[in-house]
């Protein structure tokens, strides 16, 4: 349960008849909302292994997905960051794709994920990746409307599909994030994410170590264990939080640290629904959601040393801070935003 199945959880309540189609389907792991519905799943979901290593079978995915029977709908919305886009509908129906992000690893991450891949893996990835690429574009063109997450995801279904796209902003559950108290805001920085590569953990670690300055960095992933070797005496590392705590952690933080270059970023806003405010790489989605100068700041360059420059111009600049303008932009965000937007998508 990540952030596109909270888009699909939102489009089931707007859409309270809708029936589900996904590749793989692990029940157990979905909410109560998602299981009360009528979920289908394409024969990927009958390979070996599927549930965990779903990802292996992309190469099959476009097959999959035209051989599912949409003829007797009338509306179909995906939910693409995979190949979601690609189903088949009927002459007559309406086809929205909420894009989260055009594959990455086919586009503009395609050199990152091969360096990474194994030996195997990377002789195949030119051969099999030319041909997703031409299906990619080639299903992008069957979508009667385009809805991208941020103006950064639109920047790039420009680029990789040739597409204009209209911009819905995905739902955030503001209102289960209140202020603390001033009195109880302390000096802790504060950072969340999976603590895999493109998250960059590692430059808040750096830039807080640099600074001897105080960081709660929340998350787990592949490079958990490497950090937590490198962490200095003012930084401190846990694998989670439960819900509550994680509400307390964003409203009594100095100022939330975000280091990725996200489609959209949902961190940001549940922080600012707190009460507090971001220090956030300036690309990607967080344009869409921090307000320089007033719900947050921006470093320009991925390194530690931007980041810390940053955070020290922070120490002065939070002295002006006013958490009420955090809370009325994360509003912008909040799920009646994101049904109007996907109504008017729909009506044009």
């Amino acid at each position: 349960m990540r952030g596109g199945e909270r888009v699909v959880e939102q489009l089931l309540r707007m859409f309270p008849h809708a029936d589900i189609y996904t590749h793989v389907y692990d029940e157990g792991a979905m909410s109560e909302m998602i299981r009360a519905r009528t979920v289908r799943t394409t024969f990927i979901n009958r390979l070996p292994g599927a549930r965990k290593h779903y990802q292996k079978y992309l190469p099959l995915m476009p097959m999959a997905l035209e051989e599912l029977d949409l003829s007797g709908y009338d509306l179909v919305i995906s939910s693409e960051s995979g190949p979601a886009k690609g189903v088949i509908v009927a002459p007559d129906a309406v086809h929205l794709s909420y894009v989260h992000s055009p594959m990455r690893y086919l586009w503009d991450h395609y050199h990152q994920y091969k360096s990474a891949a194994g030996r195997v893996a990377r002789l195949m990835m030119p051969w099999m990746f030319h041909r997703l690429r031409e299906w990619d574009v080639t299903s992008a063109q069957r979508v009667d409307r385009l809805v991208a997450n941020s103006n950064f995801v639109q920047g790039r279904i420009r680029k990789s599909w040739g597409r204009e796209s209209v911009v819905v902003h995905p739902p955030v559950e503001v209102d289960l994030f209140t202020p603390a108290a001033p009195a109880d805001v302390t000096d802790r920085y504060l950072w969340v994410g999976q603590m895999t590569p493109y998250k960059r953990a590692d430059i808040a670690l750096d830039a807080f170590n640099r600074l001897g300055l105080p960081l709660l960095m929340v998350g787990d992933g592949e490079m958990g264990a490497e950090l937590r070797r490198r962490a200095g005496p003012t930084v401190e590392i846990v694998d989670r939080l439960n819900f509550d705590q994680l509400r307390r952690a964003y409203a009594t933080c100095r100022a939330l640290i975000f280091t990725a270059e996200e489609d959209f970023g949902i961190v940001p806003v549940e922080a600012m629904a707190a009460g507090r405010p971001v220090i956030a790489y300036g690309r990607g989605g967080a344009l869409d959601s921090v307000v320089p100068g007033v719900t947050g700041l921006f470093f320009e360059e991925q390194t530690a040393a931007s980041l810390a420059e940053t955070v020290q111009q922070a120490e002065t600049w939070l002295a002006g801070f006013n958490p009420a303008d955090a809370v009325r932009r994360a509003r912008d965000f909040a799920p009646d935003r994101f049904d109007a937007g996907i109504l008017a998508a729909l009506a044009r």
